[in-house]
């Protein structure tokens, strides 16, 4: 059973004002140079035209986001899933880095360069290669240099056989489960480096969610993304990131480009302390996408900066508590909830606190219940994990009763809706 409730965050009450099958508490928040407004409204405002100062690109696909919040501040047709061509190199990345850091593989093991992966990735394909030589063992550190600066496809297929000793398995049980394992619901892999295949799609939602993932998960190993040059088989290569040498602050992640997927890129740069991460997909022509990239990022820096709608532990509102000692249970996240808005001007902003419920007595303190989510617009800006700020211990014999026939009632009241 569930509700949607409406909060007040003077009073700290929540009133139910309708029930179905999610609860859901709605605040609409009103963003300004005077801070947060909260009132029950529940109007949306669609995203800033261009000429308020809204972004204008040519990308067909695209999403900018702030890397601490993860604030959307841009997006179109970010969950139209397309061929990711190289930037799909981030998943297998993450995969060799997620070994790394739990000790099943070190950086100094050493990989053979098969004959698979020197005709399919390496100078004998024709495409993006490390350069290794046919039966040469190779370093992990050196094979992750090669697939982050020079996107060798060699490099890729190397580790993948190193790993699972087959590229489709590495592509099957390695990519696919570790990307289902970080909530890319989405994203399907049947190679180890994006050459076509028609099993390798991702949104580029779901690629900005890697490169967070990446950067904040692994810092240190992140900074292979910013290292400008890699010299392997005495071939010397540049970084083919664009944005190193255009943008200040500029420091990843990965280009891409197949006849299916077009020019793409996943791109992050820090200015004055905020990081943006920006990825569009499916342009052209290689300049324009360096420099719709490029324009997206300048235009994230220019125009929004970090608001704190909620502070740490502060409450944000209320869930239905079932057989409990009291009716409802405090919500509020350890971390503080920020959002990226325009620094000019007001925004208008809808959040729902979204949970399965009623929430079952009893309760501990810290206990996950659901989630924050922030719209702008039709689109959701950001979103949090909440939780359970006290405990609540389970009611009395008659409190459960009566909340099991209340239960009860509103079950039958769904079901004759839902018959209509």
């Amino acid at each position: 059973m569930a509700a949607e409730t409406s909060v007040s965050r003077k009073s700290d009450t929540a009133a139910i004002i309708l029930w179905r099958g999610l609860m859901a508490a709605v605040l609409a928040l009103a963003v300004g140079w005077g801070g947060i407004v909260y009132a029950a409204n529940n109007s949306m405002q669609g995203a800033p035209k261009k000429e308020d100062g809204g972004f204008d690109g040519d990308a067909p696909t695209a999403i900018l986001v702030e890397a601490s919040s993860g604030s959307v501040l841009f997006e179109k047709n970010a969950d139209e899933l397309r061929a990711p061509s190289s930037m799909m190199k981030l998943m297998t990345v993450e995969v060799v880095f997620n070994a790394i850091k739990e000790g099943k593989i070190k950086l100094t093991d050493e990989y053979r360069i098969s004959e698979n992966a020197w005709r399919k990735g390496g100078a004998p394909a024709g495409g993006s290669t490390m350069f290794a030589i046919l039966n040469s063992k190779v370093s992990v550190d050196d094979l992750l240099k090669g697939a982050i600066i020079q996107s060798g496809n060699d490099s890729c297929i190397a580790l993948a056989e190193g790993m699972a000793g087959n590229e489709r398995i590495f592509a099957a049980d390695f990519m696919t489960k570790r990307a289902q394992e970080l909530g890319l619901t989405k994203s399907t892999f049947g190679n180890s480096n994006g050459l076509p295949d028609p099993a390798n799609k991702m949104t580029v939602r779901e690629l900005a969610k890697l490169a967070r993932h990446l950067i904040l998960t692994y810092p240190d190993m992140y900074k292979l993304f910013g290292e400008r040059e890699f010299t392997w088989n005495k071939i010397r290569q540049q970084n083919r990131n664009p944005l190193l040498n255009s943008l200040n602050g500029a420091d990843g992640l990965k280009t891409g480009y197949t006849k299916e997927g077009g020019y793409g890129m996943v791109g992050s740069a820090v200015q004055n302390d905020t990081r943006l991460i920006v990825v569009i997909n499916g342009l052209e022509d290689p300049d324009d996408r360096a420099s719709e990239a490029k324009k997206m990022l300048e235009w994230g820096f220019r125009n929004f900066e970090t608001r704190t709608l909620f502070a740490a532990n502060q409450p944000v509102g209320y869930a239905k508590v079932f057989g409990g000692e009291s009716r409802s249970v405090k919500l509020a996240s350890p971390e503080p909830i920020k959002v990226m808005v325009p620094k000019n001007g007001s925004e208008k902003l809808i959040a729902r606190i979204v949970y399965s419920g009623p929430v079952r007595a009893p309760v501990q303190s810290g206990q996950p219940v659901g989630v924050v989510k922030v719209w702008r617009g039709h689109n959701i800006a950001v979103e949090a994990p909440i939780y359970a700020a006290e405990a609540i211990g389970t009611g009395s014999t008659m409190r459960r009763a009566i909340d099991g026939a209340s239960e009860l009632v509103i079950g039958m009241f769904r079901a004759s809706a839902e018959k209509l």
